[in-house]
């Protein structure tokens, strides 16, 4: 049996991840649950929202599942998402984005996956004022930043039978730090013939993935063009809320939705998990349990397309445990 860190999250979260751990169960994996809170919630008690019992918590398992978090005002951090990646070195950060049949979008048959370096770039917060009226940020990008997610990259395309890699950047501009990342990256590229590498300049893969996705596989993206990228992959495969999204240390990995908590809608179970139930689909494939991430998945994506009873981003009247309940249904009778 393995254990995973559950944080339920705040807003919708504990709703979401509620859903999301009965269809993990149902798939089959038996998984030992170490709940831990996180969040608005614990902020009175503990002064922070990431307080150490959750830090040990992941430590000790890891790997987490986590509900989207809303970091309050003045925690002495811009995030809990930024906080755990700096805290646990989650350099690389892991959002596919697969159409499935029955979700609204303007481009059907999307199947991309976006791969960002999740430490560096302008990401990594070292700003301040000159005088009054300006405001200086600093761009970082290291070799051995750019190699390691470089490589993460072309693992994943390896291991996965994709085809291509295409490195993003803005190097005709950037020289320095972009112009590092795609000099890295193309060097690492080489240690894997059988994967095609290209490249584009970021402002030009935005227009090349609105007129023509089908031509890309795997993006390779520094951190702040990667964040940009992966929302527009998503609003092609019909929003955030059917994108999941993992993120990688070298030992560690945490897997979450992408989206935020949306407290308006707490405790009326309207809200769609798809995307925590597709992260945690990639939780059971890190973890070696494949077969239980394709039922999970291959559920998830009957029950879209047949529409029956899915929540109302997608077109139903379900509720959240309820779509849940037909996740469930479909992989127990198949």
């Amino acid at each position: 049996m393995k254990t995973v860190t559950l944080i339920p999250g705040d807003g919708t979260g504990p709703e979401l991840t509620a859903a999301m751990r009965r269809v993990v169960e149902a798939s089959g994996v038996r998984i030992e649950w170490d709940v831990v809170e996180a969040g608005e919630a614990v902020m009175a008690k503990h002064g922070t929202p990431l307080p150490k019992y959750v830090l040990d918590s992941i430590a000790r398992t890891k790997v987490a599942v986590k509900g989207p978090i809303t970091t309050p005002i003045g925690s002495g951090f811009r995030s809990v998402n930024v906080a755990l990646r700096k805290e646990f070195d989650l350099y690389a950060n892991l959002r596919p984005c697969l159409w499935m049949e029955g979700v609204k979008t303007p481009i059907p048959n999307i199947d991309l996956v976006v791969v960002r370096e999740n430490t560096e770039d302008l990401y990594a917060g070292v700003e301040h004022m000159v005088g009054k009226d300006a405001a200086e940020s600093i761009k970082i990008i290291t070799r051995q930043g750019s190699e390691r997610i470089a490589h993460f990259a072309f693992e994943y395309a390896a291991t996965h039978a994709r085809r291509k890699v295409t490195i993003v950047h803005k190097a005709n501009i950037m020289k320095c730090t972009d112009g590092l990342f795609l000099n890295v990256s193309r060097e690492v590229a080489k240690n894997y013939p059988q994967i095609e590498c290209e490249d584009r300049i970021v402002d030009n893969m935005t227009m090349q993935l609105v007129q023509k996705p089908e031509l890309y596989d795997v993006l390779l993206c520094p951190n702040l063009y990667g964040d940009i990228l992966s929302d527009l992959c998503a609003g092609l495969i019909g929003g955030l809320g059917v994108a999941p999204g993992a993120n990688y240390g070298k030992d560690i990995a945490i897997f979450e939705a992408i989206h935020g908590s949306a407290p308006r809608y707490k405790g009326m179970n309207k809200v769609n998990p798809t995307a925590v139930i597709l992260s945690a689909a990639l939780m059971l494939e890190h973890i070696h349990e494949g077969q239980a991430a394709d039922r999970v998945t291959k559920a998830v994506r009957r029950v879209i397309r047949e529409r029956k009873r899915v929540t109302y981003d997608l077109g139903g009247t379900a509720g959240t445990s309820e779509y849940a309940d037909e996740i469930i249904r479909v992989m127990t009778q198949t």
